[in-house]
């Protein structure tokens, strides 16, 4: 052999020991049968119970103006609160087969920071007042109870533990001021 054709052969060599590492990372980044697709982990389940929960309270809140007087609210509050419930019992068991439960309970705190937040006081305001009652936020309109929004935790637990989130949905009668 020529001294140039000991050198070609040192070179491959020298490139197939480097090529080694490669093999074996590439080997651990395969595929894997028990590893989820990508796009299983963007699909949280508790944006499914979200979604849920916020189209409830819309159809739920729709009728409350024609049917409570402001001097009555707390009654307004009573019956959104039952007409949504056999929703909310539904949804908490809605994907049992798949692994997921939800727990759903009211947030009174979160409420009254939104009432804070979002309902003016004062004579500029175009609405009465507001109340936070029992996670539900209410206002006087031309003395009729409307819902403005509604709290909610949802702790939604799966296979891989457990998600908890603090939300505060907004009705489509939403304008405070």
């Amino acid at each position: 052999m020529t001294r140039r054709g000991q050198l070609v052969l040192v070179a491959a060599t020298v490139v197939a020991v480097a090529l080694v590492p490669i093999l074996f990372a590439s080997l651990q980044l395969g595929y894997h049968d028990d590893v989820r697709a990508t796009a299983d982990y963007d699909d949280d389940p508790s944006v499914d119970a979200l979604r849920v929960l916020e189209r409830a309270v819309a159809t739920e809140s729709a009728s409350i103006p024609s049917q409570y007087a402001w001097a009555v609210n707390d009654s307004a509050v009573t019956a959104l609160r039952t007409g949504l419930g056999p929703r909310l019992d539904r949804l908490q068991t809605s994907r049992i087969e798949d692994g997921i439960h939800y727990n759903i309970t009211y947030n009174g705190t979160a409420t009254q920071q939104w009432k804070d937040a979002n309902c003016p006081s004062g004579p500029d305001r175009q609405f009465g007042d507001c109340t936070a009652d029992r996670g539900v936020v209410a206002q006087d309109r031309v003395g009729r109870t409307h819902v403005l929004a509604v709290g909610f935790d949802v702790a939604t637990t799966t296979e891989r533990g457990e998600t908890d989130v603090t939300v505060v949905l907004e009705t489509s009668g939403r304008s405070s001021r």
